[in-house]
């Protein structure tokens, strides 16, 4: 029985592939960055797929790899940090997010179901804070990942009683897709000022409660949508 992790090569994905493999947990790592991700799958002596989200049935690779694997758990842990305003937003910006973020989530999902719902899984998907809170410059994301919390609804209540769907959204994390955001260091110190508990977010943080939600001691846990960014979606 092995859990799928897809964005495994992220700092979310790789922080929750290492504590599930701690826990004794055997999963397969998904990304686009074979050198990175191969490395990880020699840490953690796991078995892998390199193919990018956004390719046309990416998931029929997937699949041959895990060919009859039991999986009881998937995380989606694969995001992007679009920002422009809207005047100079595309409709090719929306629709690669939205790709990106939710059809290709949903691609995955439909094509392990069988497979989940026969081992009880769960599901784990990603949102952002900024969709409960709004912020200037994010209609691209804050449009995708709300999508994603529309889906993680349906889904639970499509699924239930076999498969379990919860959602998680950070604020900003310390990874390589938010880095042209934090290598200024006064810009860095001015975002984590802005939370509550004063500091940018880390990998683990969300990886701890994805653990959990992809674990049997959540299993009274499902629709859920969970914010894990420092107290800025809910306190002044």
């Amino acid at each position: 029985m092995k859990k799928l992790i897809l964005g495994a090569t992220g700092s979310i994905g790789s922080s929750l592939a290492k504590s599930l493999v701690n826990n004794g947990d055997e999963v397969h790592l998904v990304g686009r960055d074979e050198s990175t991700l191969s490395a990880l799958a020699g840490e953690l002596n796991s078995t892998f797929t390199t193919c990018d989200m956004l390719e046309e049935n990416f998931s029929d690779k997937i699949l041959s790899d895990l060919e009859e694997t039991p999986i009881n758990g998937l995380a989606y842990c694969v995001g992007s940090i679009d920002l422009k305003p809207l005047k100079l937003i595309k409709k090719s910006d929306f629709m690669q997010s939205f790709n990106l973020n939710l059809v290709s989530a949903a691609e995955i999902i439909k094509n392990v179901a069988d497979n989940l719902k026969k081992n009880k899984g769960s599901i784990v998907l990603f949102s952002t804070v900024a969709v409960k809170q709004g912020f200037p410059n994010h209609a691209i994301v804050s449009s995708a990942k709300g999508a994603v919390e529309g889906l993680t609804l349906a889904l639970a209540a499509e699924f239930a009683p076999n498969i379990r769907v919860n959602c998680i959204a950070p604020s900003l994390t310390n990874s390589k897709i938010s880095e042209f955001l934090l290598k200024n260091e006064k810009i860095a110190e001015g975002i984590a000022k802005m939370h509550p508990m004063k500091r940018i977010g880390k990998g683990s943080d969300s990886s701890s409660l994805a653990k959990f939600l992809l674990s049997e001691e959540s299993s009274w846990v499902t629709g859920q949508i969970f914010g894990v960014d420092g107290g800025r979606s809910s306190v002044a």
